[in-house]
């Protein structure tokens, strides 16, 4: 998502934030004011991992994203869906990426984000009258809603595939983070929503609210 470039004293501040493991600011006017203008451009965002605290855009560029290693294979039809990588696995590679803190708090969010597991059905060839089981996979992405994300500042969210994979059978796609904040979308094709899933992880990170931009409705 684009950002707004700021001021040396906005800048000042930033180099506060990203210098202090806390992510606090001074509670002074002047910084405040600062602070304020940070986060309506979009260049800061509230730490999920410290209260009061805050973490810059420029820090969350460089973590990493997570989401099935094999996405791209099954969603152009290279792979089964039955091969994708699970969401536990992906969940794991996420906590991995943790200070020992945070991933206790995580740990804590397993059952929320993680979810069921679905167990595909074999179709036992083209005449085969046994329906299409629907799955989902996990993705979690660096970002902010209304709310901190999960603990790294991460959103978490989900790709939902329909039951019959045929043009018109609505692909869900949406994020959520820690608390009540949604992003949602639905396309009618594989091929759209492979395409909205590209331009969501290569846009992050971001808020929730710029979704808007690629498509997607807020609750």
């Amino acid at each position: 998502m684009p950002h707004t470039p700021v001021s040396p004293f906005d800048q000042q501040v930033l180099d506060i934030i990203e210098g202090n493991p806390s992510g606090a600011v001074p509670h002074t006017p002047t910084h405040q004011d600062a602070l304020h203008r940070l986060i309506a451009a979009h260049q800061v965002y509230a730490s999920a991992d410290h209260a009061e605290g805050y973490v810059t855009v420029h820090t969350l560029t460089q973590r990493s994203l997570f989401y099935a290693e094999n996405l791209e294979a099954v969603m152009t039809g290279k792979e089964e869906p039955a091969a994708l990588e699970s969401n536990v696995s992906i969940f794991e590679r996420y906590l991995a990426s943790l200070t020992d803190q945070a991933r206790d708090v995580a740990e804590s969010k397993r059952a929320l984000v993680v979810g069921r597991e679905v167990h595909h059905r074999h179709h036992g060839g083209a005449e085969s009258a046994t329906p299409r089981d629907p799955w989902h996979t996990l993705f979690l992405v660096p970002g902010a809603g209304p709310h901190p994300g999960l603990p790294g500042n991460y959103l978490f969210g989900r790709l939902d595939a329909p039951a019959i994979d045929q043009p018109g059978e609505p692909w869900t796609i949406q994020l959520h983070d820690r608390d009540d904040g949604l992003a949602r979308q639905q396309v009618a094709s594989r091929e759209a929503a492979w395409s909205v899933m590209e331009d969501t992880l290569a846009s992050a990170p971001f808020l929730l609210s710029e979704l808007v931009d690629l498509g997607f409705e807020l609750n």
